[in-house]
């Protein structure tokens, strides 16, 4: 069976979007595993010169062992989290390192948000930097968690049947897609 990397684009503790990645790997718990953009500096290359922080060399270790990677993402301001694009930028250096992490990479992009229009336009926006950076991006389905406050309860567990329906199609699918 494949191995997926989980990866959270907030670092809020009571992110949607984590507790989407949660539920993520409750469908599937000996397939997904979850990685962390915690620790991780913004980038300075004057930072990458002196050597790359441990929580770097960490989550970039973790996605090159990985068949897929699946991000789970919030949308702000109509796109990416800056969190998770300075970790995808600490991840791509130095530049040759894309390929062992990123390059032919099955990459999935899921994302919850309070908000009514779900997490499209941010899982647009990654379109062009998973291209970039060489990602085999799976457009075999879309999953967008629209009224997110609705769809966990405060613990932070799914507790919608149709999205939970849903996230349990998406995530086998994308690991039929890379098995």
């Amino acid at each position: 069976m494949s191995k997926i990397l989980g990866v959270s684009g907030s670092l809020r503790k009571g992110s949607y979007n984590t507790a989407l990645l949660q539920a993520a790997r409750d469908v599937a718990p000996d397939v997904i595993g979850i990685g962390s953009i915690r620790g991780i500096p913004l980038y300075d290359g004057d930072l990458e010169s002196e050597g790359m922080p441990d929580a770097v060399l960490e989550l970039k270790d973790k996605i090159a062992v990985a068949n897929g990677l699946l991000m789970v993402t919030p949308e702000y301001n109509n796109s990416m989290p800056g969190v998770l694009k300075n970790a995808i930028d600490w991840l791509s250096r130095p530049s040759g390192d894309i390929r062992n992490v990123f390059r032919g990479k099955a990459v999935a992009v899921i994302g919850a948000t309070p908000g009514g229009c779900g997490t499209l336009l941010c899982q647009n926006a990654w379109l062009p930097v998973l291209h970039a950076l060489g990602a085999d991006y799976w457009s075999g389905g879309r999953l967008l968690v629209p009224g997110a406050g609705r769809v966990f309860d405060e613990g932070g567990r799914l507790i919608d049947d149709s999205v939970s329906e849903r996230l349990d199609r998406f995530i086998h699918n994308f690991i039929d897609y890379i098995a």
